[in-house]
């Protein structure tokens, strides 16, 4: 419901109270706490208006670098995905026996409501290594099992909407369900100006949200893999951008590709005979992750995290490590911004690299947290991780902390971000006189016959 008392700012009102609640301002009371349509925003220790914010995001996304970090939230929703929480209720429900033996080796505790997935692939993989040289078969059987009923449902949750993988060609404009992965594209990459790199996309998630959302609007993703019969990881691909040649005045406006860093991996790639990680296309992938899913084979075919002692330093720790490497080097950078969404901060390596990133003074970091609530003139987080408690007690203007349960969802944030504009300075000079003639103060810019 609009409220009418300041026409010139956007409010949201309590219609079961009837009493006008806008962020930042000290005539009205604060919103309900309990209430999921009450966002929140803070910046440091000032509160800022819905106007705020959105002004603030229009100036963050015109930073010289801008990037975004994407989490498990952000592909729940219409894609169909999980959080971790989901990931491992739909593990304990589908696979009961492993789970069961899982707690009875001492893995994990018969009560938890959910556990950390890569930290326990990562156990697993090192109590596999360690039964191998001891030599204890039965436990190693029942071990690989485990592990790969555990990997399927990682894979499970990862596909999102199966019948993209069963026909690659039905992916395109009418797939409503990514939607807002392609307004977050278009967003940032119109907001570019000329010079200006293409913006970054740092993602934990394995599943193909962004990379499918760029091909159905014509964005170039460069993800590190190159090839057109054989695509293998070179990192010096993410040194090089495409551009317009033809491109003059406005058209140099924006940029036409988006750097994608896979932090945890994908399902889409695969370590060759000789170490090489290289990347498939989902057409050739999804036979053999069909029979995985239906248990024919236990191999999962893509390559995940799952941090093994051995393997994963040989090859796709390689990969990994780079796009780490790049992470850290992107918010190291002058004049940048990080957005984060669906990101609930337990990755403690992500954690301390974005504390030590704060030490870039020209570092803006925007966080959607849906749990942070507005409590009178207090920003209660106590319902976030320790990560986001300590940050926010900095009260740091580097960082700026949005809150309100659904208020702080992927699809709100990109409905925040600025709508694609024309910053040319004629196309500016031509809305000041249209203003102008409007109030009056000038003549009609059609002449003196006014408008056609």
């Amino acid at each position: 419901m609009l409220c009418k008392c300041r026409p010139a700012a956007k409010f949201w009102a309590d219609e079961t109270r009837g009493t006008c609640v806008t962020m930042g301002s000290p005539q009205v009371p604060p919103p309900d706490v309990g209430s999921a349509a009450a966002i929140c925003a803070r910046r440091g220790n000032q509160w800022l208006s819905p106007d705020d914010l959105e002004a603030h995001l229009a100036a963050v996304v015109r930073l010289e670098n801008v990037g975004v970090l994407l989490g498990a939230g952000a592909s729940l929703g219409a894609l169909g995905g999980m959080t971790m929480k989901a990931l491992w209720k739909h593990f304990t429900t589908t696979y009961p026996s492993s789970a069961e033996w899982l707690a009875g080796e001492g893995f994990v505790q018969t009560d938890e409501e959910t556990t950390n997935v890569e930290e326990l692939a990562d156990a697993l993989e090192i109590t596999r290594l360690e039964w191998e040289r001891v030599g204890r078969p039965r436990k190693l059987t029942k071990l690989r099992r485990v592990r790969a009923d555990l990997h399927r449902a990682v894979v499970r949750a990862a596909l999102l909407q199966q019948k993209w993988w069963e026909e690659p060609s039905s992916v395109g404009l009418d797939s409503s369900e990514l939607a807002d992965h392609r307004r977050l594209l278009q967003k940032l990459t119109a907001a570019r100006q000329p010079g200006q790199p293409s913006p970054w996309v740092f993602t934990t998630n394995y599943d193909l949200a962004v990379e499918w959302a760029a091909e159905t609007i014509g964005i170039k993703v460069t993800n590190g893999f190159d090839g057109l019969h054989r695509r293998i990881f070179s990192p010096h691909n993410f040194d090089l951008g495409y551009r317009n040649m033809l491109a003059r005045g406005e058209a140099r406006f924006g940029t036409y590709s988006v750097y994608v860093a896979k932090l945890h991996g994908s399902l889409t790639w695969r370590t060759a005979q000789d170490g090489t990680v290289e990347e498939w296309s989902t057409a050739v992938l999804w036979p053999d992750t069909r029979r995985f899913l239906d248990g024919e084979i236990d191999d999962a075919p893509g390559q995940l995290v799952y941090p093994s002692a051995a393997k994963y330093l040989q090859t796709v720790g390689f990969v990994l490590g780079e796009l780490f490497r790049r992470f850290t080097e992107f918010l190291a950078r002058p004049q940048s911004c990080l957005i984060t969404s669906g990101y609930s901060f337990s990755d403690e390596h992500l954690n301390r690299i974005l504390v030590s990133a704060l030490q870039n003074p020209t570092l803006q970091l925007v966080v959607y947290i849906p749990e942070a609530r507005r409590d009178g003139d207090r920003l209660d987080v106590s319902a976030c991780t320790q990560w986001i408690r300590r940050v926010a007690e900095l009260g740091s203007p580097q960082v700026t902390i949005v809150g309100g349960g659904s208020e702080a969802h992927f699809d709100k944030l990109v409905g925040h971000l600025p709508d694609p504009a024309i910053y040319d300075e004629q196309a500016a000079r031509i809305r000041d006189m249209i203003k102008q003639y409007r109030a009056g103060t000038s003549p009609s810019p059609h002449g003196a016959g006014g408008p056609p």
